[in-house]
């Protein structure tokens, strides 16, 4: 099976070559590459749904193939990769879904994949084509493995060595003593995440997971950032998204930050001691980072920042602000007079959010994503020290955020996966235990089915994700599949809770159930760190380079 998957693979890579360059005889008609972007933001979307199907099939494939050479690729993991294949193809040939309501078929690229050579049999091409008994009874078999390795900390091998296995089943069994049971309860109260779990988390190395040892941290890699994102994100995204802040913010100091800013902050962060925010978006400028307003004025020594932000993440309870703000007054040079700041703030409290007389903030009530509380804030004259500029560079801060995109779409990726993990171990419970008719839902087609595929897709997602990983790991540019598996991912989070709480029926709609919460986290996946379609938008032009 392997060889034909290889086979379908090369196809599917013709399929998309034909498309780029359906895409590109297009292109050439047009004075201005932005203007054809705009105009067809449809067509160039598509291509990058239709990239991000082929890489992860083409990883998925590889994560079959490394297991077969280790004489370990199990009746499951087989199952898994038919599974996988068969949606995937299909959904190449026949259309893929954008988004609920936007479907790309290979005929609005003007493409008859039928005209393209096969290098395989027909035959073939009809079994992974069409819907059967056969692929049917394949996933029933693949669900009534799960349900049998229920209990199990991962269902599959991902293919990870001993090290990462030993990470995961760390924070596996942190969940399962500190978070299960739990996070509906904060969830459904609206509170913020315990400090004393922040405090075993910071114990445990989460926040200097990937900082040097040289300044207090583990001195680990991107994949073990992901291993331990995904593993807390399945137990409660908003403490898996916790390490999100302290990433980004050691990621930027580490990059851009001098000598003096990493010896002052980067150990703070490791232990827990210092809580960053990331105070970047604001009310008007949304992805458009290079729209934004507020100003850094020098006076003397420091700066003086005002202006308005907006989807700030534990903007409260953090002690230090990371903050992009202009330096430069004129807003036609848009992200070029942009500067970074390490900004120190007291901490509030619930009675006080911002202590300071400088800062003015309002909670944004949320859906979901509620551990960490979101926030609109006011900056008046807020004092920055100019040793806090990061760098000490002006008109620097777009290209120094701009290297930490890959990093934080690559463990926004890794939630994600966490998110759909923890919908399915639901999905699966509830099935297995609720009976109807006379029969475990667990055994009805449309319910095995859905299950199925939340099986195939979470695994597959894992592996583009570990992929993205690895190649950033590698300090290659991985831009595009950070792009990929953030998009890809955040869609397999959003179809796995909807399913899992279909699943539950009448029951999953309920607030007591974990499920209605799971669904509510998962929606914001596809819009932060970058909308699906910006995700789209970068990918499709990195694609037609």
């Amino acid at each position: 099976m392997l060889e034909q998957y290889s086979k379908l693979l090369i196809f599917s890579e013709k399929i998309l070559v034909s498309a780029k360059n359906k895409l590109k005889a297009m292109k050439t008609s047009y004075k201005s590459k932005e203007k054809w972007m705009e105009e067809n933001q449809f067509l160039v979307h598509g291509l990058a749904w239709l990239a991000t199907y082929v890489e992860a099939l083409k990883q998925l494939r590889n994560w079959g193939q490394n297991l077969h050479n280790k004489g370990k690729l199990t009746e499951f993991e087989s199952l898994t990769l038919e599974i996988a294949f068969v949606e995937y193809f299909q959904q190449i040939i026949n259309g893929i879904p954008m988004s609920q309501t936007e479907f790309i078929r290979l005929q609005d690229f003007g493409i008859d994949h039928k005209k393209i050579p096969l290098g395989f049999s027909k035959s073939t091409l009809e079994r992974f084509t069409s819907q059967n008994s056969f692929i049917d009874r394949k996933k029933k078999r693949l669900v009534q493995l799960a349900s049998e390795k229920e209990k199990l900390v991962l269902f599959e091998d991902p293919g990870l060595n001993q090290e990462y296995q030993i990470i995961r089943d760390q924070f596996h069994r942190f969940n399962e003593s500190k978070v299960r049971g739990k996070a509906n309860i904060w969830h459904k109260a609206d509170q913020l995440i315990p400090l004393e779990l922040m405090e075993g988390l910071a114990e445990m190395g989460v926040f200097g997971l990937t900082i040097p040892e040289i300044y207090g941290g583990l001195g680990m890699n991107k994949l073990a950032m992901c291993v331990v994102s995904e593993e807390l994100s399945r137990g409660y995204i908003g403490i898996g998204s916790l390490g999100t802040r302290t990433e980004i913010a050691s990621e930027l100091i580490l990059l851009g930050g001098t000598d003096d800013q990493k010896k002052e902050f980067l150990p703070k962060i490791a232990s827990g001691e210092i809580i960053p925010s990331a105070v970047f978006t604001e009310p008007d400028s949304g992805s458009d980072l290079g729209s934004i307003t507020t100003n850094a004025k020098k006076s003397g020594n420091r700066y003086l920042l005002n202006g308005n932000k907006t989807w700030i993440t534990h903007a409260s309870r953090s002690n230090l602000m990371i903050i992009l703000a202009r330096t430069n007054s004129n807003l036609a040079l848009k992200n070029k007079g942009l500067s970074i700041f390490l900004a120190p703030k007291s901490q509030g409290t619930p009675e006080n959010l911002f202590p300071e007389a400088n800062i003015n903030g309002t909670e944004i009530k949320v859906l979901g994503y509620r551990g960490m509380k979101e926030f609109e804030i006011r900056l008046e004259n807020f004092v920055v020290s100019e040793a806090g500029l990061l760098g000490g560079i002006e008109d620097g801060g777009f290209s120094q955020l701009m290297k930490t995109f890959e990093s934080a779409r690559i463990q926004t990726a890794a939630r994600s996966i966490g998110v759909a993990q923890n919908a399915l171990d639901l999905a699966i419970s509830y099935a297995n235990t609720r009976t109807q008719f006379n029969n475990k839902l667990i055994e009805f087609q449309r319910i095995y089915n859905k299950i199925a595929i939340m099986i195939a897709e979470t695994i597959l997602g894992r592996q583009l994700v570990y992929f993205a990983a690895r190649n950033k790991d590698q300090g290659h540019r991985c831009d595009l599949e950070a792009g990929m598996a953030k998009l890809l991912c955040a869609r397999i989070a959003w179809s796995c809770a909807d399913n899992a709480l279909q699943v539950h029926g009448g029951n999953g709609y309920a607030l007591e159930y974990d499920i209605s919460r799971v669904l509510c986290d998962a929606r914001v996946l596809s819009i932060f760190e970058g909308t699906a379609e910006i995700q789209a938008q970068i990918i499709g032009r990195r694609v037609l380079e």
